[in-house]
Formats: C-alpha cells, sequence, structure tokens
C-alpha cells in the first residue's frame, strides 16, 4: 500500500466511516430480518405497505407485468402529459424512465414523448423500455421483473434550482427508529437527470438538526458551486424538515427492519412524499457528509431499547447529538 493510501486509509478510520463489511455483518444482518426484504426490494410491495398506513408516495397509473401488454401501453401512457416508468425490482436508478411531456407527431397520429433532457422519443422506445424491465434488465439478480407507470412528481419550489433536469431527492438514515444521517441528491447533466451518485449526481450531506447543507461532493470530490446552475451549494436548506424525518422514522416502524435508507421527495402539491425504502443503503452518504457514520450508530447502540421511544423522543435525541 503506498504512503498516499495508507495516510487515507488512517483519516477514514479516524472519521469513523463504515466500510461495506462491516455495514452487512454488524447492522444489515444483525437488525434486517432478512423475511421483510421483499416489502422493500419490491417498489410494488412498498407502495402497498404505504397506502396501508397512509404514507404519501407518487400515485400509480398503470402496472405492466406480461409483455403481451405492452403494444397495448400507448393507450394509457397517451392519457398523461407526464410520468414516471420504473422497474418495480430496480436498483441505483436503474431502468427510470422519466417523461416530462407527450404529443402527437404532426401526423396526429404517433405518440411523442419528451426526456428531461428534451430529447424526444416514440412509442416504440417507451414500449422497448417497457419491454426489457419485464425481461429482468434491470432488476435485481436478473430476475422477470413488472413495469410501474407513476405520476411526474413535480419538485418543491425552494429547491428546483438546485437541481438540473431531475427531481432532488433526500436519503436519510434510520438506524433502531432514530435518523442518524442525511443527503440531498441533485441531478446534473453529467448524470443525465438522474440523482444516483454513481451515475455523477451531486451529493449534499445535511445537518440533521437543522436541515441546512454541511459539505458537498460529486464523484467523490469536493465542490461549492452546481456544475450547471452555478448555485452556491451551501446555500441549501431543506424545507418541510421536520416532517421528513418525521416520516422516515414512520417508514422505519412500518418496515421492521432495524438499518434502513428512506428516500424521500418534496412534490410542490403533495408535500413530503416516499420514494422507496433500501435494505442496503449505500455508504457515499459518509462522503457527501464528510463525516463516518460508526460513532452515530455506536451511540445509538449505547441507548437501552431505542425501539422503545417515543417518535419525539427519538427526533430530539437525532437533532441534539447528530
Amino acid at each position: 500500500m503506498g504512503f498516499f493510501l495508507w495516510d487515507r486509509w488512517h483519516q477514514l478510520k479516524g472519521m469513523g466511516v463504515l466500510g461495506m463489511n462491516r455495514r452487512n455483518h454488524h447492522y444489515i444482518g444483525r437488525y434486517n430480518d432478512r423475511s421483510l426484504y421483499p416489502l422493500v426490494d419490491n417498489k410494488l410491495n412498498t407502495k402497498q405497505l404505504a397506502l396501508e398506513f397512509g404514507v404519501s408516495t407518487p400515485k400509480l397509473i398503470a402496472v405492466v407485468d406480461n409483455q403481451h401488454d405492452v403494444p397495448r401501453v400507448g393507450i394509457i401512457l397517451g392519457k398523461h402529459k407526464g410520468f414516471c416508468i420504473k422497474p418495480a425490482k430496480g436498483s441505483g436508478g436503474k431502468g427510470i424512465l422519466v417523461i416530462t411531456e407527450s404529443r402527437l407527431a404532426d401526423d396526429g397520429q404517433q405518440l411523442q414523448f419528451c426526456k428531461p433532457s428534451g430529447e424526444w422519443v416514440g412509442l416504440a422506445y417507451v414500449q422497448r423500455h417497457i419491454s426489457n424491465i419485464l425481461a429482468g434488465l434491470f432488476s435485481l439478480g436478473g430476475a422477470t421483473d413488472v413495469a410501474m407507470v407513476e405520476t411526474l412528481l413535480v419538485p418543491n419550489k425552494e429547491l428546483a434550482a438546485f437541481s438540473f433536469q431531475g427531481v432532488p431527492d433526500i436519503r436519510v438514515i434510520v438506524f433502531r427508529g432514530i435518523p442518524v444521517m442525511a443527503m440531498m441528491r441533485l441531478a446534473c447533466a453529467a448524470s443525465h437527470g438522474k440523482a444516483n451518485l454513481h451515475q455523477g449526481a451531486i451529493g449534499v450531506g445535511l445537518d440533521i438538526h437543522s436541515g441546512e447543507a454541511v459539505h458537498a461532493v460529486q464523484n467523490d470530490h469536493r465542490i461549492e458551486l452546481h456544475p450547471d446552475t452555478d448555485i452556491e451549494l451551501n446555500s441549501l436548506f431543506v424545507p418541510h424538515w421536520d416532517e421528513l424525518l418525521e416520516l422516515s422514522m414512520a417508514c422505519q416502524e412500518i418496515s421492521g427492519l432495524g438499518y434502513l435508507g428512506v428516500d424521500l421527495v418534496i412534490d410542490q402539491h403533495e408535500g413530503p412524499t416516499l420514494l422507496e425504502l433500501n435494505a442496503r443503503p449505500g455508504l457515499s452518504i459518509q462522503i457527501a457528509n464528510n463525516a463516518g457514520l460508526i460513532p452515530r450508530l455506536s451511540a445509538i447502540e449505547s441507548l437501552n431499547k431505542p425501539e422503545l421511544m417515543s417518535r419525539e423522543a427519538k427526533l430530539a435525541y437525532a437533532r441534539e447529538h447528530f
């Protein structure tokens, strides 16, 4: 190991950065019952669970579950100006197709759909994408899947300027019922309008107490300005912050998982809304916050049965300590 890597390893260890092996064995393996995975690994199951408990999620327009229905999807999609198609068993943002506008071509017959980049595609493109979803091209383990069509979310006006061609979302890590770390993910041109960090999106670490930005990165390097809008990222302040934290705690309660990633958005019309849950949340949230998870997770493990604390007490603890 070269000097630079050795020095960096010591820096990360000093920050209490959680590695993948320890995450899998000490936290996911210990606190997440595998029998509950289908509730979060399948977005359709998650949506049904959320609706059962009154948690806001994007409205479901249609579910396509077999190849024979693909030729007929134009009948449904043509009725909606914008929508989002996603695989029920997808992960990491793979297979998500966002359509911001639809129209009839000049011949008055052919449907056309606009992607966030401004590119117009035909119905055959969308049908091919849905067919690939059903074949399992984007799903966990390559299993056959179903395609979900949801209403298009409208970014909150206060946050829209911080993202480019996409809806900003908020990832909250919840451990034993207590929010421990959060970040906002911002789409940009390099990420093709998607908010996934491994696709080039921007991660902004958030102060759990206030919802204010504490640090920002793109491709693991610190940045201060959004590369497409030039807006100062340290001016980011997430509205509805308390509501978002309470929603993340509610999602942990209904899922039953002890270590959970909760992805939320603030829709201009619906307010805080659940996007999806993740039983194996990634570790890059630590880079976005320039802080390690281990000290926070260890603090919660030192508490006596934190699961039994009231939601108000959990929120107060998180705001005081993180």
